[in-house]
């Protein structure tokens, strides 16, 4: 593939190609997995050999398809990006957003070099390799993920978010089984109450998403500027949100920010992994939780990560 291409398709939409190289070493298969988290995800697609996402690009949705042509060692991304009208500049842009969402450009030596002197956790860092930490396009995003994802299972979660998607995000190709993007706040900022306990959310849930949604619509919250805070005020400004909990907002932190020094304290799949890893005897609590990770400094979040590929294995999610 040309370092970078235009071309026209059959339905008369624009697509341009580009390569992009990660930082060794890079799969994109266990990336890809760690925002899909389930396979019945409809957000973030991924077949074996293609990732697969709409994503905003100035005022149209692209779709974008991107697949590891190189090793882990050697890595090469194959990035086509598809739309009615492509934006002038949209490569520059793409390449940016792609490198926060897939975590090209993140590098692993210290995390693991540190793995190397931990005995129990070491051989799990070693198994998945490659992996970079994914982060979510916007921090409204991670937000959303949480509260959907809030004291239910992962499953209903997701299917919960599936049904926002497919209901209010946008889709840039005018075709069945063309992919949507997440909706963003103007997209839901003006729904009727209601709307959302009809999908299955709590109307606690439905306050706090529509709520969140108004604020930021109506300029009155700039989620993106609390990149600018340290860990302590950015999470005092996001518990301050309605529906918005010390889980929810370490979890965006993680995911939205890319604060890997965080592990979502309260995160029950966290509690048990370390359980199972550390060989402890009963799960950890908080508290418990923060001091077992004190010697990972500032690489809780990527054990974190690994948790979930963990889970994933053992699903046969990864096969």
């Amino acid at each position: 593939m040309p370092a970078s291409a235009a071309v026209r398709s059959p339905l008369a939409l624009n697509t341009i190609s580009f390569e992009m190289r990660p930082a060794p070493p890079f799969r994109l298969d266990l990336t890809a997995w760690v925002l899909r988290r389930r396979p019945e995800n409809l957000l973030d697609r991924w077949d074996g050999q293609t990732y697969r996402r709409a994503l905003p690009l100035e005022n149209a949705i692209v779709e974008l398809a991107i697949q590891q042509t190189g090793s882990p060692s050697r890595p090469r991304l194959a990035v086509s990006a598809t739309a009615k009208e492509i934006p002038a500049n949209s490569e520059t842009v793409l390449r940016c957003k792609i490198e926060r969402l897939l975590g090209t450009q993140v590098n692993l030596r210290a995390f693991y070099s540190l793995a190397a002197t931990q005995k129990h956790l070491q051989p799990l860092i070693a198994e998945f390799a490659g992996f970079k930490p994914p982060r979510y396009p916007t921090i409204f995003e991670a937000l959303l993920n949480a509260i959907s994802c809030q004291q239910v299972s992962l499953h209903v979660g997701i299917m919960l978010l599936n049904r926002l998607v497919q209901t209010f995000g946008k889709t840039p190709l005018p075709t069945p089984d063309a992919l949507h993007a997440c909706p963003s706040p103007e997209d839901l900022a003006g729904v009727s109450p209601g709307t959302l306990r009809g999908m299955g959310y709590s109307q606690q849930k439905e306050r706090a998403i529509l709520d969140l949604s108004s604020f930021i619509a109506a300029g009155e919250l700039n989620l993106e500027s609390l990149n600018d805070l340290d860990d302590d005020s950015a999470l005092e400004h996001l518990t301050a949100i309605r529906g918005v909990g010390r889980w929810s907002a370490e979890y965006a932190l993680l995911r939205g920010m890319g604060r890997l020094n965080i592990f979502p304290g309260d995160d029950v799949g966290g509690w048990n992994k370390l359980q199972k890893h550390l060989r402890l005897p009963k799960r950890p609590s908080y508290e418990k939780t923060r001091k077992l990770l004190a010697p990972w400094k500032s690489f809780a979040g990527l054990v974190y990560f690994h948790f979930l590929l963990d889970g994933l294995r053992d699903k046969g999610a990864l096969a």
